[in-house]
């Protein structure tokens, strides 16, 4: 394999891991669901999707998998949609839960309620473009961010897409949509990761 080359996991425990192996194969990224702790050392990147976080929790207290993907996030670039974001970041509330802390946010679970369980809004983003489609199902909300999170989308003055150094978070889900501009994302920081490490290894 050639070094340019990258292989993305995405963590495939539950909810809807295939939407996103689909678009990164529409991106001509070789992608592989990841079952199994021994699966990380094969991957350049990590997409943690949607579900419900505290499963997740559950089914990551097997054979050590929740310290061996907490590793994973302290040293690799990782990218979390919906309850992936939830398990990505430092605080968790409502209620509080055990999380990877990557990312230094307070995240609300559920937080609009039943009446917005599910909503397509379309919204200004940093990255570069259109305005982006966003769909958002039983969305968690984003309280705070610290001083190194740069926000790329905001809904109603809420944080929406957070990036700190390696990490990516989304609130919504942008593997439902055509819109691939933040895998896209997700892939540069993959590749930026990936370039750091060879300088440093072939100095």
């Amino acid at each position: 394999m050639t070094r340019d080359q990258l292989t993305i996991g995405v963590l495939a425990l539950q909810g809807d891991y295939d939407a996103h192996r689909q678009t990164l194969n529409r991106l001509g990224v070789r992608c592989i669901l990841v079952r199994k702790p021994d699966e990380l050392d094969e991957i350049d990147g990590l997409v943690i999707p949607g579900g419900e976080s505290s499963t997740f929790l559950k089914f990551l207290e097997r054979e050590g998998f929740l310290t061996r993907l907490r590793d994973f996030v302290a040293q690799k670039p990782a990218f979390g949609t919906c309850a992936g974001a939830i398990l990505l970041a430092k605080e968790v509330t409502n209620p509080e839960q055990e999380s990877l802390g990557a990312l230094d946010i307070a995240i609300q679970r559920n937080a609009y309620g039943r009446q917005i369980d599910s909503s397509i809004m379309t919204g200004p983003t940093k990255l570069d473009g259109a305005p982006m489609e966003m769909v958002f199902i039983r969305a968690p909300r984003i309280e705070r961010t610290g001083v190194g999170v740069e926000v790329l989308a905001e809904r109603d003055h809420h944080p929406v897409l957070v990036r700190q150094g390696k990490t990516l978070a989304a609130t919504f889900h942008p593997e439902l949509s055509s819109d691939t501009r933040v895998h896209e994302l997700f892939l540069n920081m993959v590749r930026e990761q990936k370039k750091s490490g060879l300088s440093t290894n072939f100095c």
